[in-house]
């Protein structure tokens, strides 16, 4: 193997943008960011979101960002800060690479996602099953 999943992360960490709970909370709380929780729907029922963030599973991502896919999602097309998140912040900082190499002018990840989150205390709401 050439290269492996912790030389990709801490490539991605060395460029992009890592903010705490707090930090996280703050700007959210002041409407300064979109929040985009990556994470599957069978983690999301299990574990429920933080109120207000986007769904957009880690699969789909480059799809939904790009405006010429036939998916894109018009939310990445506005001029917002996205923060994104997953249950422990890999998924995420991949994310966020991915997303500034590919123009969105401003992103970050939540360092330790979703646990870090939920951790601090701070709101989690429940997400029903389809």
């Amino acid at each position: 193997m050439k290269i492996g999943y912790r030389q990709l992360l801490d490539e991605a960490n060395a460029r992009i943008t890592t903010l705490d709970a707090g930090a996280v909370r703050a700007l959210f709380d002041r409407g300064e960011i979109q929040l985009v929780d990556l994470r599957d729907r069978r983690e999301l029922e299990r574990e429920g979101r933080i109120p207000g963030a986007f769904h957009c599973p880690r699969g789909m991502l480059e799809f939904w960002i790009d405006p010429e896919s036939p998916y894109h999602k018009p939310i990445f097309a506005e001029p917002r800060r996205f923060v994104f998140y997953c249950a422990s912040g890999w998924r995420s900082a991949l994310a966020a690479r991915t997303a500034q190499d590919m123009g969105l002018p401003s992103v970050a990840h939540l360092g330790g996602g979703f646990t870090a989150w939920r951790e601090a205390g701070h709101p989690v709401e429940a997400v029903g099953q389809t």
